[in-house]
């Protein structure tokens, strides 16, 4: 009878193995899984970790086609390097929507949440429950975003003068840690202007960067203006006169050439002259479209579309300057500052389609001639033009100066500033030890974790620099816990300073979205607690099955 009841008991045990994926679905669960994520977001904050800061290393990134990219940007080492692993694709993504709202603290921001998950590893392993931790960290993130609030300085925007010092500093810190740091205060000066042509919306396109290879640093400009290549040309382009003053332009979408004349008829003709006169007439179209620009008193004809060469000759007879196939966004962006609206028939050739500029002319920048329009009464916009060797030193001052823009732009939408170099980051983790004193059981652990993980960015700028960062760490705590609440790393003495009064400022918009964004990421790969894979579905699976069990294919 016994016998009996274990067999039974043995049947129970063992159920019918259910078969739910795919054969070869590859899926893992629990605490190792969650490691596995942790560790993997560890390995991409460990390629840009030595990028942050003023002294800060940079990559070589070489993408499949063999181009090489310098850079020091975090958002565009991730970008490029192709991150395959699920869970750390997340860290890219933050990298990314911290690059596109704020433009600079991209490498703090990976930094912070691969912090973050390292502290909190060795509370998974030991078997605390995810959202125990995730509902910490949420606690964590609205306090320190509070403090920063609290403690931010605002900017008095009254007084110009003032608040133009302080842009030039935020773009000053902004461009510290990039290539370009030997002539940050020149190029601050040059993006504080920039910034402050544009209108209220301060867009970014209005902003143009042209890049001229060549020449030194220092010898790069700022256009209040347009200035834009010459384009390609035909013959009796150098008859035309190369420099106007307060002149009217016209801004064309047309082609002025006589194959555009040509209509697809077919036309019978019984004897020669009736061919010319066909011939005749499309002379005459052209000629007519020629002459109504003409008189429309512009003497510059810009058009999207190329120009020809009879057009080139009759222009260049009447001394007026002509350029076709211009790019269409710096045909927008020279009706943006010269007033004017893009035509696309030559009928209605009236004033007030016009646009206007008080100095037209072509200047030889390097190897290369440019269209230079200035003093424009609408100017909502200016180009920039860089100089310098190496292309992709060129490419790198751009990416600079991109984030500089996006620094001063949220400067001055956000009129409060902080500390940089660490020094808030300090102040917030000394605020939060205090605070997970106060209040009992796990939260305690998991805040005190939190205040331990943002000591990692003044860490990391004593590693780059080669100082000592323990001893250095230790000076700070002391100092703020005495009360010193801007004190940061000094990276020019191997020590700590007052920050603020050094004039490392930073918007504090950058240091919030950082923050929330990092730790929203460390909380997405917490709350994940199995990972499955399908196989790939090209060539494994046998051939004629279809898809089958009316499960959709998926596209990997």
């Amino acid at each position: 009878m016994t016998v009996g009841v274990v067999a039974q008991d043995a049947r129970v045990r063992m159920p019918t193995p259910v078969i739910l994926l795919k054969e070869g679905t590859d899926s893992s669960q629990g605490v190792p899984q969650l490691v596995s994520n942790i560790t993997a977001c560890q390995v991409v904050a460990e390629a840009v970790r030595t990028t942050l800061g003023p002294r800060g290393m940079d990559k070589l990134v070489v993408d499949n086609r063999g181009k090489a990219t310098i850079s020091n940007d975090g958002a565009t080492i991730l970008k490029l390097l192709d991150v395959v692993h699920p869970a750390a694709k997340t860290l890219v993504d933050i990298a990314r929507s911290q690059d596109a709202e704020v433009g600079d603290g991209t490498t703090s921001v990976t930094l912070l949440a691969a912090e973050f998950l390292k502290q909190l590893k060795p509370y998974v392993e030991e078997g605390l429950h995810p959202q125990t931790i995730i509902k910490a960290f949420r606690i964590a993130t609205q306090l320190a975003v509070k403090k920063i609030k609290e403690i931010a300085v605002t900017i008095k925007k009254d007084d110009k003068q003032e608040q133009r010092k302080l842009l030039e500093k935020c773009a000053a810190t902004a461009l510290n840690s990039k290539l370009i740091a030997g002539q940050k205060d020149f190029f601050s000066k040059i993006v504080v202007d920039a910034v402050m042509m544009l209108d209220e919306l301060l867009p970014l396109k209005m902003i143009g960067v042209k890049k001229v290879q060549g020449g030194a640093l220092e010898d790069s400009q700022l256009v209040a203006g347009v200035a834009f290549k010459k384009t390609f040309s035909y013959a009796g382009f150098e008859m035309q006169p190369k420099r106007y003053v307060d002149l009217k332009i016209a801004l064309l979408n047309i082609e002025l050439e006589l194959k555009a004349e040509k209509d697809n008829a077919e036309v019978r003709v019984n004897n020669v002259e009736d061919y010319q006169a066909i011939v005749d007439a499309e002379w005459n179209i052209l000629y007519d479209k020629l002459d109504k620009i003409y008189k429309s008193g512009a003497k510059v004809v810009l058009s999207k579309l190329p120009i020809g060469d009879v057009a080139t000759q009759y222009f260049a007879d009447r001394d007026l300057f002509c350029a076709g196939r211009v790019v269409e966004e710096d045909l927008k962006r020279t009706m943006m500052a010269c007033g004017g609206s893009i035509q696309t028939s030559v009928n209605a050739m009236t004033d007030d389609v016009l646009g206007r500029c008080e100095l037209f002319e072509e200047v030889q920048v390097g190897g290369e001639r440019y269209n230079f329009f200035k003093g424009c009464p609408k100017a909502k916009t200016c180009t920039i033009i860089l100089r310098g060797g190496a292309e992709q030193f060129m490419e790198e001052t751009e990416r600079s100066l991109h984030d500089a823009i996006m620094i001063v732009r949220r400067a001055i939408k956000n009129d409060s500033i902080v500390a940089g170099g660490g020094a808030i980051e300090m102040e917030l983790s000394k605020y939060l030890r205090d605070y997970s004193r106060t209040i009992p059981g796990k939260q305690q652990l998991l805040i005190g974790a939190y205040a331990k993980a943002l000591e990692i960015i003044p860490r990391q700028l004593c590693d780059n620099a080669g100082f000592d960062a323990t001893n250095i760490l230790n000076k700070l705590r002391a100092k703020h816990a005495q009360g010193g609440m801007w004190y940061g790393v000094d990276v020019n003495n191997e020590d700590i300073a007052d920050n603020f009064q050094a004039c490392v400022w930073e918007p504090s918009i950058v240091r919030i979205n950082a923050l929330t964004a990092a730790s929203e990421a460390a909380c997405l790969i917490l709350s994940v607690d199995e990972t499955i894979k399908n196989p790939r579905s090209s060539g494994e699976a046998p051939a004629g099955r279809g898809r089958g069990r009316g499960r959709p294919q998926h596209a990997h």
